[in-house]
């Protein structure tokens, strides 16, 4: 790949890291059983076959794949380390866990803000999948605004990006109110793509674990998130996976057609962005560190890569830059 092309890669995918969509998530399928667990908060337990996602056109055929033929979900003691305490949803045998959303969210307005984003990124794949540990953090921003962190995998080519993250976000305009949830997001073939279940293709398969869901962050504790995006050895298909927890679900690979043997490009960053007028949230929990006073800003811990041959090693084994971008998003 030249260095030209490869810039232009890196660009079309750090635009991604903000992008908006208009989504309106409205359950049409009757639940089996639904659970009230926070204020404006309600799942319905939805018939695993009949979940919105199965009805992307290009899944008529998709069997759906149960758990992925190698297990991700053992997670390695981090001294230090309190992992996120989230609400599983007791949903029965055969159903799945779906966020009761009949809101529209015109997240695009954001779009025009800019952004400002720090993080690692190898982009000498193919690779197979990227794993971390990081902070999630309950910040004061306003509606306008926006903070998230995640991990993500990407390709691109002829101006087609394909592309899948997920981690955590604070994005009033899009969840309605100012607290910290985790997410997924993808965009495939022809430009498609959305956040979480907003329209069909992500395929959920957990009983009890939502794709997307508000964290509660204890007052003066510190809590952390470890995710794990990878591809399938069997199937191609792309999991999402909270290690320590369970998989998720996945995004099946007929959604793409850049990611067939791996992606050009992993990470993990961190993403705050401005108010259409400048105004900007802070970078991480917006203390700066101190030679004398060790103060974390913001932490990615235990980053690691499948390679090409399904291999897992530490992101420092493999060809990784820092990345910090000033970026003046165009509307789409």
């Amino acid at each position: 790949m030249s260095k030209g092309t490869r810039m232009a890669l890196v660009m079309n995918l750090l635009s991604l890291l903000s992008f908006g969509v208009l989504v309106h998530s409205d359950q049409s399928t009757m639940p089996l059983r639904s659970f009230k667990i926070g204020e404006n908060v309600t799942y319905d337990c939805i018939d695993i076959n009949m979940q919105s996602g199965l009805d992307h056109p290009l899944l008529k055929n998709h069997t759906i794949q149960m758990k992925p033929s190698v297990s991700r979900t053992k997670s390695k003691s981090q001294i230090g380390i309190n992992h996120v305490q989230k609400q599983t949803i007791p949903c029965p045998d055969g159903t799945i866990p779906v966020w009761r959303n009949t809101k529209e969210f015109i997240t695009n307005a954001q779009v025009l803000a800019e952004k400002h984003i720090a993080g690692v990124r190898s982009h000498n794949g193919p690779y197979h999948g990227v794993e971390a540990w990081f902070d999630v953090l309950q910040l004061d921003i306003a509606k306008d605004q926006a903070s998230y962190s995640q991990i993500y995998i990407g390709s691109g080519s002829n101006k087609q990006v394909n592309y899948i993250s997920a981690g955590w976000m604070i994005n009033p305009s899009f969840f309605g109110d100012v607290r910290t949830w985790t997410y997924g997001f993808w965009k495939g073939k022809d430009g498609k793509g959305c956040y979480n279940t907003a329209c069909s293709g992500f395929v959920h398969v957990s009983q009890t674990i939502p794709i997307v869901q508000p964290v509660h962050i204890p007052v003066g504790s510190t809590v952390s998130l470890q995710y794990s995006i990878h591809q399938d050895k069997n199937t191609g298909n792309w999991w999402l996976t909270e290690v320590g927890l369970g998989d998720i679900g996945y995004w099946p690979k007929e959604l793409f057609n850049l990611l067939d043997n791996g992606a050009i490009m992993v990470g993990a960053s961190g993403t705050v962005q401005a108010s259409r007028y400048g105004s900007s949230p802070p970078m991480g929990n917006g203390q700066f560190p101190r030679a004398n006073q060790p103060t974390k800003s913001a932490v990615f811990t235990n980053i690691e890569v499948l390679d090409s041959n399904y291999e897992q090693h530490k992101m420092n084994y493999v060809p990784t830059e820092w990345m910090m971008s000033y970026l003046t998003v165009k509307p789409l």
